[in-house]
């Protein structure tokens, strides 16, 4: 292990704290665990971070600050909570996925006057605009521009240079002193505004939602999906195919087992004229990542698009799969009826639509659920579950 120069990167984080005091409490709560295999800096998930001894000595004392500040913004903007959201494909890419993060993050600091090393990641890079949340800068980046890694702490992948769990190696911060460290910071933060007017626009923006937040949707409809992929999935029923273990006490009976089959999902997608694909892409994209994620796939999924008629059917695995069609009136039921007049009756069905339908006179014998997109959506009957997902 390389000798790591304590004063001067304390001394740097002292410089960061002294400049930003909003910020003091939560970057004075980062443990720092010296590293020859970490590149640079990053953190866990646990709030320790990692630190090469050899980026301290190769680095400025202004720059090392900008970097504190950059690693900390991972952990209180909960980039690995948010990166858990994303579907397993964004996931598998962490380094998409924390490129994207850096994006978020750097605009702000880079507003905020903060000298970051050569080499940072901001949206222009990437002809993107400033002040977009990383979710949206993800969607608009090719598979892993750069091979850049900033630990778990950001994109919630653990790395090899990393500790394993929260109590190997020095002691970290636990998620609800996180939680607390979060809104300490937002109301610092405030209070800041108010005082001197000069916080970055992306921070203030991080504050309120913080400390006035509002729901979110991909979390919500993540629940709703989970929620109604067990409920359908509850009933039991007996197969020999698998006999019970029981069947070794009774010597020549052989006892069925119970088993819990998977539901069969239907989702139904509005195309009438007045959809945005954009928006049908990212609320799908949610449903059908929860439903890999709880082993509902293959010839298990269909999916239809309608307006006022079903223009297609289809089989899918991924999102890209999907014919869309239609783009005239609305109409909702045709499709609910569709999905439940196939052989295979659905146990859910899912539909996804700006709400402007007529819906069904009575609740079906499945589980319904709508993901309402945009905010003038109007509200379906109260026997609909419902999600509303911006548009």
């Amino acid at each position: 292990m390389s000798r790591l120069d304590t004063t001067k990167l304390l001394a740097a984080r002292y410089r960061a704290a002294q400049d930003r005091p909003y910020l003091a409490s939560a970057l004075y709560a980062l443990t720092v665990v010296p590293s020859d295999d970490v590149p640079t800096m990053g953190v866990d998930r646990h709030w320790r971070c990692y630190v090469s001894p050899a980026f301290v000595d190769g680095t400025p004392v202004a720059e090392l600050a900008a970097v504190w500040v950059h690693e900390v913004a991972h952990l209180l903007r909960d980039h690995h909570g948010r990166a858990g959201l994303l579907s397993a494909a964004d996931q598998r890419d962490r380094h998409r996925v924390n490129v994207a993060q850096d994006c978020e993050i750097n605009d702000d600091l880079i507003s905020d006057g903060l000298p970051l090393p050569a080499g940072r990641l901001e949206p222009r890079l990437f002809g993107l605009p400033e002040g977009q949340l990383f979710e949206v800068y993800l969607a608009a980046l090719p598979p892993s521009p750069f091979a850049h890694d900033c630990g778990s702490g950001a994109h919630g992948q653990p790395v090899p240079w990393e500790l394993d769990g929260p109590g190997a190696g020095p002691t970290g911060v636990g998620p609800v002193e996180a939680e607390a460290l979060r809104r300490h910071t937002a109301e610092a933060m405030r209070a800041h505004a108010r005082s001197r007017g000069n916080l970055p626009g992306g921070w203030r923006r991080w504050a309120d939602e913080v400390l006035e937040p509002t729901v979110d949707w991909r979390r919500a409809l993540a629940g709703a999906v989970r929620e109604a992929a067990a409920w359908a999935a509850g009933a039991v029923d007996y197969t020999y195919r698998r006999p019970s273990r029981r069947s070794a006490a009774l010597r020549g009976v052989v006892l069925p087992s119970l088993r819990r089959p998977l539901p069969r999902v239907a989702v139904v997608i509005d195309t009438s004229g007045s959809m945005g694909e954009p928006e049908i892409a990212s609320a799908l994209a949610e449903v059908t990542g929860v439903l890999r994620e709880v082993g509902i796939r293959g010839n298990r999924v269909t999916v239809l698009a309608c307006d006022a008629d079903v223009h297609a059917v289809s089989r899918v695995t991924a999102a890209e799969q999907i014919t869309l069609g239609g783009g005239g009136g609305t109409d909702m039921r045709v499709g609910i009826a569709r999905a439940l007049a196939a052989p295979e009756r659905p146990g859910i069905v899912v539909v996804l639509t700006d709400g402007f339908t007529p819906w069904p006179d009575e609740a079906p014998s499945c589980r319904l659920l709508a993901a309402l997109i945009g905010t003038d959506a109007p509200q379906p009957p109260p026997w609909i579950e419902t999600v509303r997902v911006p548009g």
